[in-house]
């Protein structure tokens, strides 16, 4: 059975390269009802800087029409903030599908604000990811 992503009609564009790397790294789960993927840059660290860590939920649906998928809850970019001992590790970037709100340093906002954003960050996440292989990667199911 392929493992689908609902990633069309959303309220933000997630590419179908998106959606496949995301189906590949959840293929052996799919059993599960939910999925959490970690990506870690083992060297980042506020110091030095690095890959920020990001993370992935995902849950499972069926319906008739549409029969078995995944469906992205949320997808959370992490950064240090703040400085020497006070540094902790803080949602940079929250697109959180679940309640329809983008999260970022600056504040909150409606998702659909994300539009611009979202793109550009899933590029880079990909190039990350897919091109240089930058994460460890870690799949946790519920």
């Amino acid at each position: 059975m392929t493992i689908k992503i609902k990633h069309q009609d959303l309220c933000l564009p997630i590419s179908p390269m998106f959606a496949m790397h995301l189906a590949d790294l959840i293929s052996d789960h799919k059993a599960a009802s939910a999925v959490t993927i970690n990506f870690r840059d083992p060297n980042y660290t506020a110091e030095r800087g690095g890959f920020h860590p990001v993370e992935v939920r995902l849950e499972k649906e069926v319906d008739e029409e549409h029969g078995e998928q995944w469906r992205i809850c949320y997808i959370t970019d992490f950064s240090y903030v703040g400085v020497g001992y006070m540094t902790e590790l803080a949602k940079e970037l929250d697109f959180d599908f679940n309640n329809g709100v983008f999260q970022h340093l600056m504040g909150a906002t409606a998702l659909e604000q994300a539009r611009e954003i979202h793109p550009i960050w899933e590029q880079n996440f990909l190039a990350y990811s897919l091109g240089i292989k930058a994460y460890q990667v870690e799949v946790k199911t519920d």
